[in-house]
């Protein structure tokens, strides 16, 4: 496996699973659409976010991703021209280094496909690619994010609505529920913050090349 972005960029690949955010809005957060209607700025004018996907189905060339979790946190300022986001990546440390490469190239919109329409555009600083310890439930009511030592986040809470709200990162096809964070803790310098009672979402993604 490569880090080139250029071998990475012709590379065939799918990975589907389920997938669950939290962000530092109030729910339902406003980068939403809510009823086929586009979304707007952020609830405080700077999104600090975490999404987590469970992957699985998935393959990169020949080599497999089935099972393997990957986080990002970051944030970005409605303000900031294009508001470029600042990320780190976590990979469970069940990976391989191919598989670290894989999945970085995936995630951060480096291989093309999906990803990559949101993210490569998206993103102008990696801190951190880093290999840890994650914990994912992806169950109704009993969602969370857990990377030992960096980020943890737990929901339990449906947020009440009766119109139908989608995500653009799990891609508006895909049908979910907004839901509202118990707590969403990161500490990772430079993304360091604590929140209690903020938004998230749950859904499934299909990625592919």
């Amino acid at each position: 496996m490569t880090s080139d972005k250029g071998m990475a960029g012709s590379a065939t690949w799918r990975a589907a699973g389920t997938y669950f955010e939290v962000c530092n809005c109030d729910a339902i957060c406003p980068c939403r659409q809510v009823d086929g209607h586009e979304g707007g700025l952020s609830t405080y004018g700077e999104c600090q976010f975490a999404l987590s996907w469970l992957i699985d189905k998935g393959r990169f060339e020949e080599l497999s991703l089935e099972g393997r979790r990957v986080v990002m946190v970051g944030w970005y300022d409605d303000a900031e021209p294009h508001s470029p986001w600042r990320v780190s990546l976590y990979v469970d440390d069940g990976a391989d280094d191919e598989q670290v490469d894989a999945l970085a190239a995936v995630f951060l919109g480096r291989a093309a496909g999906t990803p990559m329409n949101t993210f490569a555009s998206a993103i102008t600083e990696v801190h951190h690619i880093r290999r840890a310890h994650i914990e994912l439930s992806h169950v109704r009511r009993r969602w969370a994010i857990g990377v030992r030592h960096y980020v943890d986040v737990t929901a339990s809470e449906l947020f009440d609505t009766e119109y139908a709200v989608t995500c653009g990162i799990p891609g508006h096809d895909q049908p979910g529920e907004e839901v509202v964070a118990r707590n969403f803790a990161v500490a990772d310098d430079p993304l360091t913050w604590s929140y209690h009672g903020r938004c998230g979402f749950t859904s499934r993604f299909d990625y592919h090349s």
